[in-house]
């Protein structure tokens, strides 16, 4: 009984030593596997969260990103609801978040240029960086671009729901309970930075599945690129 314990161990040992010897590091790879891999991801993460973020509810619908009145005005809002006007506030927070919906498809293109543009040096420092490394990549090279884009859009939109009057006037009664300066309200600038935010927020999660499970990548050389990681 002791050899085919023994043979059985043997077997395991030339197993276990098979799969190391076969198991890729990150030196392993070519720059130029590593950078396009990465750009692979990329590319994948980027249009992800686009495309969750632009359809109808892509913000409201998820609590992680939903747009809400901001600061002194979202606390304002419990007491204007207790005043019997919560239906005014959710009016004004489901056209901002609507706003963000018809923007945020205006980012891929810019995010896409953004990651083609991406050096092998570039590509090295993420790879080898945090875990949401690649994310903070594409938020200092492209938040400037995309909120320029976005900021005519979401005016646009704002606009024609109204939604900018009726911020102001929120913000005009809320004042009437001493907690918020309207003067100081800017609604276009706010819901930009809120769908910039929220985009990044996205783009940040596709980057830690990606980290956590290689195999949901779209490409067999972004699934070889994050298996090393």
């Amino acid at each position: 009984m002791r050899r085919p314990t023994l043979r059985f161990a043997a077997i395991c040992t030339g197993l276990m030593i098979s799969a190391n010897a076969l198991a890729l590091s990150l030196s392993d790879l070519s720059q130029q596997d590593a950078a396009g891999g990465l750009k692979d991801a990329l590319t994948q993460g980027a249009q992800i969260a686009v495309k969750q973020l632009g359809t109808p509810g892509g913000f409201s619908n998820n609590p992680e990103v939903k747009i809400e009145l901001p600061g002194k005005l979202g606390e304002a809002a419990s007491k204007m609801k207790a005043f019997g006007m919560g239906a005014q506030v959710e009016e004004l927070e489901t056209a901002m978040n609507k706003a963000a919906e018809s923007a945020v498809t205006q980012a891929q293109p810019i995010l896409v240029d953004a990651v083609k543009k991406m050096s092998v040096a570039d590509a090295k420092g993420i790879l080898s960086g945090g875990n949401d490394s690649a994310t903070q990549y594409l938020d200092k090279s492209s938040r400037e671009q995309i909120r320029a884009r976005f900021l005519p859009i979401v005016k646009q939109a704002t606009d024609k729901v109204g939604v900018a009057q009726k911020y102001n006037s929120f913000a005009g009664q809320a004042a009437a309970f001493g907690v918020v300066d309207a003067k100081s309200a800017n609604v276009e600038n706010y819901v930009t930075e809120q769908a910039l935010n929220g985009l990044f927020e996205m783009i940040g999660k596709q980057e830690e599945t990606l980290r956590q499970n290689p195999a949901a990548a779209a490409t067999s050389l972004a699934k070889k690129v994050f298996g090393t990681l």
